[in-house]
């Protein structure tokens, strides 16, 4: 705890300390990576600080609602401060085409909750207990003493909701739902509207694409493993773009006989990008980190160069050895 306190405190002075900051969301952003930013983005101009934000992909339409996010910058559009906060991101590749802002900053600083991530920043606020990025955010107002109003409670419970299944996965914290809880007793949040933006309206490109990858799921070793696959042509095919791909493999996970689930989707320009979930046996975040990528022992994902059967083959047999693995432990 006392080393939780010391990391808050250590991005309060850098915060304090500077007038300009740039926020870097990561690649492929979802509500968590944009809802803590957007809400740090407030915090720091309620104390009269410059800021930016910059994402290395457009604000997904599902996520258009939260306030602020007209101001997400992508890199081109950006300046750069001389203070830099990574926010909710695991390792600087996260950064994709705006990791020159990073590099080329004067001080640095990072604030997320990612088991694998290495602090790669000057300042590292990384706190892996927490369900979310927002959650992390949320403790940074209250130790700063910052009053928080329905424009940063709609950013931070969406970090929230959202890298918590809406509040049903495994890393879905006490602390979580008492910061939901206060949100709601005092009028800051509509439950029902934030749930009807995030996930009850699917564009029809979505719903084409994923019926089209969970009905053709192949199972692997003997139904414990899933993988959906997608490449770009198939994308063309339902128009579909990065976006109507999100939540895929939440559908693969969720075949009763899958303990792990795969989806890979190529990438424009031919790379795989791999995602991973378990649900009670199998750290996909191990598998994850053998590629260079990272996440939770739940959730994780990693960027593969190698052809798709190549993918497809090193995922089952690491899959395979991972179940091996968690078994034997049990």
């Amino acid at each position: 705890m006392a080393g939780k306190a010391a990391d808050l405190d250590s991005i309060i002075s850098f915060i304090k300390e500077g007038e300009r900051f740039t926020l870097l969301s990561h690649l492929s952003p979802d509500g968590d990576t944009l809802g803590s930013a957007l809400a740090l983005m407030h915090l720091l101009k309620r104390l009269g600080k410059t800021c930016e934000v910059i994402c290395p992909n457009p604000v997904p339409k599902i996520y258009a609602f939260l306030p602020g996010s007209e101001a997400v910058l992508l890199p081109e559009d950006a300046g750069g401060y001389d203070r830099v906060i990574s926010v909710d991101c695991a390792d600087t590749p996260r950064f994709g085409r705006a990791i020159r802002f990073f590099t080329g900053a004067q001080a640095t600083a990072a604030i997320d909750h990612h088991v694998t991530n290495p602090r790669f920043a000057g300042i590292n606020l990384v706190e892996p207990e927490a369900s979310a990025t927002a959650e992390v955010i949320f403790e940074l107002y209250n130790r700063m003493d910052m009053p928080i109003d329905s424009t940063v409670a709609v950013c931070l419970y969406t970090g929230i909701v959202t890298d918590t299944g809406n509040l049903s996965y495994s890393n879905t914290t006490p602390n979580a739902l008492r910061i939901i809880a206060d949100f709601v007793e005092q009028g800051l949040v509509d439950i029902s509207d934030l749930n009807r933006r995030i996930y009850r309206t699917v564009p029809y490109a979505k719903t084409r694409v994923q019926g089209f990858v969970t009905s053709r799921i192949r199972l692997e070793c003997g139904g414990a493993v899933g993988i959906g696959t997608l490449t770009q042509a198939q994308m063309h095919d339902f128009n579909a773009t990065n976006e109507d791909c999100e939540g895929i493999v939440d559908c693969v996970r969720d075949i009763d006989c899958v303990k792990i689930a795969v989806f890979i989707r190529e990438s424009a320009d031919g790379t795989y990008k791999v995602s991973l979930r378990s649900k009670f046996i199998g750290d996909v975040g191990r598998i994850a980190g053998l590629h260079g990528g990272g996440g939770h022992e739940r959730a994780a994902g990693y960027t593969a160069h190698e052809s798709l059967s190549t993918v497809v083959a090193d995922i089952i047999a690491q899959a395979a050895a991972e179940l091996e693995r968690a078994e034997a432990e049990q």
